[in-house]
Order: structure tokens, then C-alpha cells, then sequence
């Protein structure tokens, strides 16, 4: 474990240095977003460029490309819907212009959702409840979470309360030990209820900044275990009625609409307070990220790209956007 865990310090300083050296984070961004961006803007300038005057038949190829990219049904219709009224207003006649439009009717989409998260001060500890299937990169997402608060001076503490998995509990503990973060936790099977109550009992005598609870990679169709998910949200809400102060839903964007269909379904069991896309570095179904925004209208607070520590930042709509375009 200790071999491994060195291992992994050196490796991440590693990391960071050749992320600093390759431009920083927008730029890695737009490598990440190569997939989507060539489904999505990509392939719609090559629809306009070659056309001296747009005409409003394209809309009908464009909102193909904006829906082959999991843009979604509704996104997509306000974003042709706002480009149509553009053309018969002669707003958008050339090529440049129009694919100056569509980067505009894009980042209006997601411009609510861009909302950070901030921790306050006045609730020590700070909850964060962490809820999402199997294999969205959750646990990893915490603690990658942790190192970012501790980097900005905040004390952290991880509650594993994913007790159905032993893998998940140890990889906690591995993150814990290797950013000196203590990890509460309790045998394989127990009560996760019980693990996250213990946890916000010794993160609040010890006065601590951030609880980083995770949770078991339950399945949205499976209503035992998402019972068990309010479970938990009740026993916090017994120990302070503005308990969790988050709970964030990991999505993993590869899986496109069903994302989307995984956030209708955990809001509607515990009202989510924010998400965090992972793994869009590996799709072209991106687009996915305007449909979550359209639907739920929900703060998207982070986004990952890649599996090094530095490769999840706070989510902002322009930088996005800007990283879908040549």
C-alpha cells in the first residue's frame, strides 16, 4: 500500500508538471472536447462554409449534427427555433456569422447552470453528499474534490459510505492516505447511513471544513437501494435541517441521454443541488452536457477530462463552449 501510494505523489507532481507545460486547462479542454467537437461544430461548418448565403433548409441537416451529439430534443429546438429567427431577421448571413450565432445560442443554454460551488463558512462541516451509479468515476471524483479544497487551504474528511463495495471502501482509503485525509469507515456491509452519521459526528468535533461522503453506486431503477439514499439525506437532516449542504451527482457523459435520464431519476427521489460530468474526454456524445442544462436546470459543478488529480475543474459555460469551436 505505502509503494503504491508514493507511487501515486510522484506520478501526480509529474502530472502537474506536464499540465502546466501543455498550455494549462483551456487548452487541454479542447483536446479533450476533440471527440464531440467533431460531431458537433465541426461537422456543421462544413455544412455552412462552402454556402456564399445561408439558407434557413440547412437548419434541418444542423439540428441532425446537434442531436447526433446528445445535444437533445429540447436544447436543440431552442437553439434552431433562436438561428431560424436570426436568418429572417438577415442576423446571420454569412457562414462566420452563423456559426458566431450558434456558439452564442450554445453558451446561452448553459450560462445558468454555470454556477460554482462555494463552500461557506458558516456550516462547519461543510456536507457533501456524492450519489451516482457504478462506474461513473465517483470515487475517484471525490478525491479529486479533496485535493482541489485542500489546495485551497480548506481541512477535509472522507466518510466511506459505499460499504456494498469493498473496492470502493479501500480506494477511499487510498486516496485518504495519500493526501493525509482521514477516511471514516466501517466493515464491508454496513449500514451506510450509520458510516455517514459517524463521520459528521467526528468532522464536526474536530471542527472540520469539508465531509466528502461517498455513497453506494446504486442503480436509479433499483428502488431498495435508492430508499437507502433517503435514508441518508433523513439521518443528516436529523442532525441539521440545511443537511447536506450538497448533493452532487457524478454522471459519466460517455453514456450520453442515459445520463440525463440518471439525474430525472435521483432528482426526483433527493432534490440534487449540483452535478459533475466525467469522462468527456472519451466521447463525441459531449453535446450530452447542454441537455442535462436544458432539462433540470441544475448547477453543473464540475467537469473532468482525463484521470490526472488536476483533470476536474469548476464548469464554465464560455470556456466550453469556446473549447467546441475551431
Amino acid at each position: 500500500m505505502f509503494n503504491y501510494i508514493k507511487r501515486q505523489k510522484s506520478e501526480s507532481a509529474e502530472e502537474s508538471q506536464s499540465f502546466h507545460q501543455a498550455g494549462g486547462w483551456a487548452e487541454k479542454l479542447k483536446r479533450g472536447l476533440a471527440k464531440t467537437r467533431g460531431r458537433l461544430s465541426e461537422g456543421i461548418s462544413s455544412l455552412v462554409l462552402g454556402q456564399k448565403i445561408i439558407d434557413p433548409n440547412l437548419l434541418e441537416e444542423v439540428e441532425m449534427h446537434l442531436l447526433s451529439a446528445d445535444v437533445g430534443v429540447e436544447a436543440t429546438a431552442q437553439v434552431i427555433s433562436s438561428l431560424e429567427k436570426n436568418l429572417e431577421r438577415r442576423q446571420l448571413s454569412s457562414p462566420s456569422e452563423f456559426m458566431d450565432g450558434l456558439k452564442i445560442e450554445l453558451e446561452t443554454i448553459l450560462k445558468p447552470s454555470s454556477i460554482p460551488l462555494k463552500i461557506g463558512s458558516d456550516q462547519k462541516p461543510f456536507v457533501i453528499l456524492t450519489v451516482g451509479v457504478n462506474g461513473v468515476g465517483k470515487t475517484t471524483t471525490i478525491g479529486k474534490l479533496a485535493k482541489r479544497f485542500q489546495n485551497d487551504s480548506l481541512s477535509v474528511m472522507l466518510a466511506a459510505g459505499d460499504t456494498f463495495r469493498a473496492a470502493a471502501v479501500e480506494q477511499l482509503q487510498v486516496w485518504g492516505e495519500r493526501n493525509d485525509i482521514p477516511v471514516i469507515s466501517q466493515g464491508s456491509g454496513a449500514d451506510s447511513a450509520s458510516v455517514i452519521f459517524d463521520a459528521y459526528q467526528s468532522a464536526k468535533s474536530k471542527k472540520v471544513d469539508v465531509l466528502i461522503a461517498d455513497t453506494a453506486g446504486r442503480l436509479h431503477t433499483k428502488d431498495n437501494l435508492m430508499s437507502e439514499l433517503e435514508k441518508i439525506v433523513r439521518v443528516l437532516k436529523k442532525q441539521d435541517s440545511g443537511l447536506p449542504s450538497e448533493i452532487l451527482l457524478v454522471l459519466d457523459a460517455t453514456t450520453g441521454q442515459n445520463a440525463l435520464n440518471q439525474a430525472l431519476s435521483f432528482n426526483a427521489v433527493t432534490p440534487l443541488t449540483g452535478l459533475a460530468l466525467t469522462k468527456l474526454d472519451g466521447t463525441a456524445k459531449g453535446g450530452v452536457v447542454f441537455a442535462i442544462a436544458k432539462k433540470l436546470k441544475l448547477p453543473i459543478r464540475y467537469i473532468g477530462i482525463g484521470e490526472q488529480i488536476d483533470d476536474l475543474k469548476p464548469f464554465d459555460a464560455k470556456q466550453f463552449v469556446n473549447a467546441l469551436f475551431p
